[in-house]
């Protein structure tokens, strides 16, 4: 009798572990596709966009139409930062014709997207041109220290070959909303590696990001210090970074 009632426990036993495993993976999966939608970069950037996004297992696929590839980059970069993700299928599609890279509109679109990383300058209050690969920057800046500012970051952008700041100063410009705002670790660590990403001088170091509460911690390789500093001052001034902690090491 001892003995069959020990095997019904232990069958019993079994069963709820086999139901309680699909049911914790299905928690979780509902747990990332939900903290993806509620992401700061989904919410700010990516909101206009088609964006399904379905987890098994944290396996994550994504489907459907953004407006440009550096949304599509910006998504993947999200999602992969997200707790309990493992993999991250991209199938997101193109709305339209992409620019064909290196051109004008290829370049103004990676220049656009530079600024609007970061909360030292005004993306908004910026017009960007190009022609030939020269950029042109019109509308209007808080300071000179802006402007120049502005500048520096849009001619660090990988293919520009000059820039041309035509912005006005005023002091009457409302300084940038992201400051101070509560910004998610995962969309923090996307935005920093699009940032280094998208410069000419960091997009070609192995640089691996992550994020807690706000502090970014850098690792990988460098050429030399000036590399490393470049790093450093790019992830400092991304929305949300509240400090960075640069480990990278010097090839």
């Amino acid at each position: 009798m001892k003995v069959l009632y020990s095997i019904s426990l232990m069958m019993a036993a079994a069963v709820l572990l086999a139901l309680s495993v699909p049911v914790q993976a299905s928690t979780m999966d509902d747990r990332i596709e939900l903290s993806a939608k509620q992401s700061y970069v989904f919410k700010t950037y990516l909101q206009g966009d088609d964006i399904k996004i379905q987890s098994k297992d944290g396996a994550v696929t994504l489907t459907g139409t953004v407006s440009e590839n550096s949304h599509k980059s910006l998504a993947h970069e999200t999602i992969a930062g997200l707790p309990g993700v493992k993999s991250v299928d991209n199938k997101l599609e193109i709305k339209g014709a992409p620019p064909t890279a290196n051109s004008d509109a290829w370049l103004r679109d990676k220049v656009k997207v530079t600024l609007l990383f970061h909360r030292s300058v005004s993306a908004g209050a910026t017009e960007v041109n190009t022609k030939d690969g020269n950029v042109t920057l019109r509308g209007v800046a808080s300071s000179q220290a802006q402007k120049e500012l502005t500048t520096e970051y849009a001619k660090g952008v990988e293919g520009v070959k000059d820039v041309n700041n035509e912005m006005t100063v005023t002091q009457t410009l409302k300084k940038s909303e992201t400051v101070g705002e509560k910004i998610d670790d995962a969309s923090i660590t996307a935005l920093v590696k699009m940032t280094l990403l998208y410069h000419r001088s960091t997009s070609a170091l192995n640089t691996k990001v992550e994020t807690k509460d706000g502090v970014v911690t850098l690792s990988g390789k460098a050429g030399n210090a000036a590399e490393i500093d470049l790093a450093t001052k790019l992830a400092k001034d991304v929305n949300g970074v509240k400090d960075v902690k640069n480990r990278m090491a010097i090839l």
